[in-house]
């Protein structure tokens, strides 16, 4: 376990507490304080922050005048449906309005209570989360070392596992903005073009249809173009991570993957989770990445430690499973910090030409995997390209997700002496049959 990083941050002090009722072990104590969006029956979203069991309505606390002064127009900014606004208005206001919500939430603080506010705080379970920001633009990569030498073994394995590029940049490539959807949306599986052993290819529902267990994360603005973010300066633009699954159908992949790369494959969908943690609260849990050889170029070489110490799991269930009550089963559990390339050296060389980063741009990691095979992040790997079928719990056998079967995933960050327990929630998505 890496030291905990010291901060002179008040808002992740370990021995601060909260008047509101906190769970042991909860992923949301005061010290974290995600952002995400809720709906209550056919209202318009509210933003919100995760506290406990429960969340925080900040549109009812702007309109109260709580949020008064975290920025001229605070009114404009959390009463908005979604993050945008908050996103774009920069990392000074998104400070501002940690410490102001940290400030209220402590013990001893009646701010809420004296204003009468005491129902802004709703239980989780009776609100439907959503997406809480309008993705612009959307980019993933392919980021951990142990996961491209896996899939380079098992697509080419008369060749070197790496492509000579690999350690020089974060390869990466562009998604689709409109099929990321929130945690709970069901995954249709998706069809495409599919080129058996001999004869011409086929336009089918896809057979291997695979997760992938990544951390995305989120930007305000940048700088403008031409200029770039500097990996130095990253941790400005990025406003916080959250929980991503790369949905991939790897049979169609394998076939349009020739030459330029993921396109039907992997646009079909992308799940992410509900709450994005910002980067204030996981500064306690900054390290060091691995080492990178040879060093990268100097627009790209590091500026301290820009890896996050992030425990990860992968979970699954069958529809037969559920029905039978058994326990989900853990397919995967690793650790983000083992990520070859950072996020900030990703973001530093996705506008390295001089492209735009934009207020609602979201970066997935790519699928993070450990060098053992639990560890391993996507079915791919875990069956080794579907050769090494595994059994479930009802008994049935899997190389590939079948209709009903339902993945979850988790992280968490690891409570220490100097540092408690915060973490991501969970991020869901099961699988449902085509609908033609």
């Amino acid at each position: 376990m890496p030291n905990a990083r010291a901060t002179n941050d008040s808002t992740t002090d370990p021995e601060l507490r909260s008047w509101v009722t906190v769970p042991a072990r909860s992923d949301f104590p005061i010290q974290n304080l995600p952002f995400g969006a809720f709906r209550e029956g056919a209202e318009s979203a509210h933003l919100c922050i995760a506290i406990g069991d429960s969340v925080l309505d900040l549109w009812a606390l702007a309109r109260a005048g709580v949020l008064d002064g975290v920025a001229p127009d605070a009114l404009a900014l959390f009463c908005a449906p979604g993050l945008g606004p908050l996103l774009a208005a920069g990392r000074p206001v998104w400070r501002a309005a940690r410490e102001r919500l940290s400030g209220v939430l402590r013990a001893g603080d009646t701010t809420i209570a004296d204003a009468g506010l005491e129902r802004t705080l709703l239980d989780r379970s009776n609100v439907r989360l959503v997406l809480p920001f309008d993705v612009n633009d959307y980019v993933d990569f392919y980021s951990s070392l142990d996961h491209a030498t896996n899939v380079g073994k098992i697509f080419r394995p008369n060749a070197p596992a790496l492509s000579p590029n690999w350690r020089y940049l974060p390869v990466g490539y562009h998604g689709r903005a409109g099929t990321v959807v929130a945690s709970g949306a069901p995954i249709v599986r998706p069809r495409g073009q599919i080129k058996s052993d001999d004869g011409p290819p086929v336009y089918a529902a896809t057979n291997k249809l695979d997760f992938e267990l990544e951390m995305g994360f989120v930007t305000g603005n940048g700088p403008a173009p031409p200029a770039g973010v500097s990996v130095s300066g990253a941790r400005d633009v990025i406003f916080g991570a959250m929980l991503l699954n790369d949905w991939s159908a790897r049979d169609v992949q394998a076939w349009e993957n020739q030459p330029l790369g993921p396109f039907l494959s992997k646009s079909f969908a992308t799940t992410v989770s509900p709450w994005i943690v910002s980067l204030d609260a996981l500064e306690p849990f900054r390290v060091a990445g691995p080492r990178q050889d040879p060093p990268p170029l100097p627009h790209l070489a590091p500026a301290g430690d820009e890896s996050y110490d992030v425990a990860l799991e992968v979970l699954m269930t069958s529809a037969a499973m559920r029905e039978r009550g058994l326990q989900p089963q853990r397919l995967s559990r690793s650790n983000f910090r083992t990520m070859y390339w950072s996020m900030a050296q990703q973001l530093a060389h996705a506008s390295s030409n001089g492209a735009s980063v934009r207020a609602g741009d979201l970066f997935g990691s790519g699928t993070i995997s450990g060098s053992v095979r639990e560890a391993y992040g996507c079915l791919l790997e875990l069956t080794w390209g579907g050769t090494q079928p595994f059994e479930l719990a009802d008994g049935t056998m899997r190389t590939y997700l079948e209709n009903g079967d339902e993945i979850v995933m988790r992280g968490w960050c690891e409570e220490t002496p100097d540092r408690v327990h915060i973490g991501f929630g969970a991020l869901s998505g099961g699988i449902v049959s085509c609908l033609h």
